[in-house]
């Protein structure tokens, strides 16, 4: 009876290993769940473009926008798991989701096979520089005399950004309203103008404007510095001892249930296009940063850790879902 439990476990995994040595035998989809020309589909097109010259077939990217990137999203959940149909998602949106909306048709940990991280794009605190402060121990002390009177930009309702806002907010005991644009570019151009004081943001994207001296740079929200700003402290390393938001990441996803080989080929095909120069120079010019990428296990990981990181931000805050 062993011997046969034995013999029906092996016969059970021809044919994912069969289909795992053959794949790609047929263009695979792309789904990118937001508009043409933003970060996240220059990173797909990018990515989707080395892909093709790697395991010899074309990665063809598919936009499907809307209801940010619900409609995308969803779309590859409900696919079928063979490594055919994938996502190129950030996270956030991916992993807030379903704490700002009440009808997300999917479980953003549950319902996907985490393949491996591009990279990673650093969010900074900056402030418009007419402001009277050049630290973010000033910055504190500021907002702390003036409740109610600071306001801060983000690309969105949703994101790291706000949720990065929200947390200090929480930390500080700080008065600050969140201003929410539909992009970064939009709340980029009001900090610099000063019609909003105060910006959390990407970090490629504010440089220019802190070398002019337009803006002044307070700090990374995330753990560790960044690669294109090693000298700019963490807000940790500034005055807030523990702080932190989890990386933003652009990642590849497929369905659930995708076979661990299938998963493996496409990882490993990943690794090969990352290395390229041009690829590199190619995602560091959209704002994100090519580091050590986590093997798809860690990248689950990680995911469902970030949940739990933004569950308990968007609860200290009082966000409720709409």
């Amino acid at each position: 009876m062993r011997h046969l439990k034995w013999t029906l476990a092996a016969l059970c995994l021809v044919p994912a290993l069969t289909m795992a040595q053959s794949y790609p035998a047929r263009p695979v989809r792309v789904v990118v769940p937001f508009a043409v020309g933003g970060a996240g589909d220059t990173v797909a097109r990018a990515v989707a473009q080395k892909l093709t010259e790697t395991p010899g077939q074309t990665f063809v990217v598919d936009n499907k926008a809307g209801a940010n990137s619900m409609i995308g999203s969803e779309l590859v959940a409900r696919a079928a798991p063979d490594g055919y149909t994938l996502l190129v998602q950030l996270g956030p949106p991916h992993n807030t989701l379903p704490f700002f909306s009440r009808n997300v048709p999917y479980d953003p940990v549950k319902d996907f096979t985490p393949v491996g991280i591009v990279g990673t794009a650093p969010q900074a605190m900056v402030v418009n520089a007419s402001l009277p402060v050049t630290d973010l121990k000033s910055f504190l002390a500021y907002a702390k005399a003036n409740p109610g009177k600071l306001s801060y930009g983000t690309s969105g309702v949703g994101s790291s950004q706000q949720l990065g806002g929200e947390l200090l907010k929480a930390r500080t005991g700080i008065d600050m309203t969140h201003v929410p644009y539909k992009g970064g570019s939009l709340a980029l151009n009001d900090v610099v103008g000063g019609q909003v004081p105060v910006g959390i943001l990407v970090l490629s994207n504010v440089l220019p404007h802190v070398k002019s001296g337009r803006l002044r740079l307070l700090g990374v929200l995330q753990a560790e510095r960044a690669q294109a700003a090693p000298e700019v402290p963490t807000l940790a390393e500034a005055g807030l001892p523990g702080f932190a938001v989890p990386d933003t990441w652009v990642g590849l996803l497929g369905p659930a249930g995708m076979p661990a080989a299938v998963v493996e080929k496409l990882r490993a095909a990943m690794e090969q296009a990352l290395a390229a120069k041009d690829l590199q120079e190619r995602l560091q010019t959209a704002g994100f940063e090519v580091q050590a990428r986590p093997s798809p296990e860690e990248f689950a990981r990680l995911l469902a850790g970030s949940v739990e990181t933004y569950k308990e931000i968007v609860t200290k805050a009082g966000i409720q879902p709409e």
